[in-house]
């Protein structure tokens, strides 16, 4: 990561005080010697995909993820995204599930969520860089402040943004948000061990566009 990494430009104007911040000199010092010693997940050019796929001023929705998938092929700065011809992980599968499930449309053919992110829908991890074979490698290391700031920044900044937070970690980032100005859908994380809690039966794509055509935006298109 440069001192003035590769991110679309409206996202480098709203958060310039982010890049400038001594924290982020840190994170950057931390990961040029992680990648001397470690494979890190996604590769450097998709680091800030998420960003680059949703420009600030067209985010209709966030779908908040945690860490990058640490296996080979699968990240590629999307939160719950794998890139074509890679196997679906379980939790993407389960998102598939419920969307069908939801809306009634086709079970998608492939796992890469990118036509989401050109809709509008800002997949946004809370960390945004990874160890091979090793979850959560990246925590604590600056990333959570960083989008934090993403987030409330979102958050004051717009208006009438769905905020889809799933699972308890995400839930915990509403505190961030200004749930009289924008919609917060909390539900279980679709991962195997907590979807049968309460993330079958959300319907949050349908919950979402709703929203979005109450308010005269128009809604996602949520077919892949």
């Amino acid at each position: 990561m440069s001192v003035n990494p590769i991110i679309h430009e409206s996202w480098k104007e709203a958060l310039k005080n982010e890049f400038i911040h001594p924290y982020m000199e840190e994170l950057k010092a931390f990961l040029v010697e992680e990648k001397k010693r470690y494979t890190i997940f996604p590769q450097g050019s998709h680091i800030f995909n998420a960003f680059n796929s949703t420009p600030f001023e067209s985010v209709k929705v966030v779908i908040l993820g945690q860490d990058p998938y640490h296996g080979p092929g699968q990240a590629h700065g999307l939160s719950f995204s794998v890139q074509q011809g890679i196997p679906l992980p379980p939790s993407l599968q389960n998102i598939f599930k419920e969307l069908v499930d939801d809306i009634g449309c086709p079970y998608p053919k492939n796992g890469d969520l990118s036509h989401w992110a050109q809709e509008g829908v800002l997949l946004l991890n809370t960390l945004l860089t990874v160890r091979a074979g090793e979850a959560f490698s990246h925590k604590e290391r600056g990333w959570e402040r960083f989008t934090d700031q993403v987030i409330r920044t979102l958050s004051e900044r717009r208006e009438h943004i769905v905020f889809i937070l799933w699972g308890a970690p995400a839930g915990k980032k509403s505190g961030l948000i200004d749930g009289k100005k924008h919609l917060i859908l909390k539900a279980p994380h679709p991962s195997p061990l907590s979807s049968y809690r309460g993330f079958f039966g959300s319907k949050p794509f349908s919950q979402t566009n709703r929203y979005l055509q109450e308010h005269a935006i128009a809604p996602i298109d949520w077919t892949l």
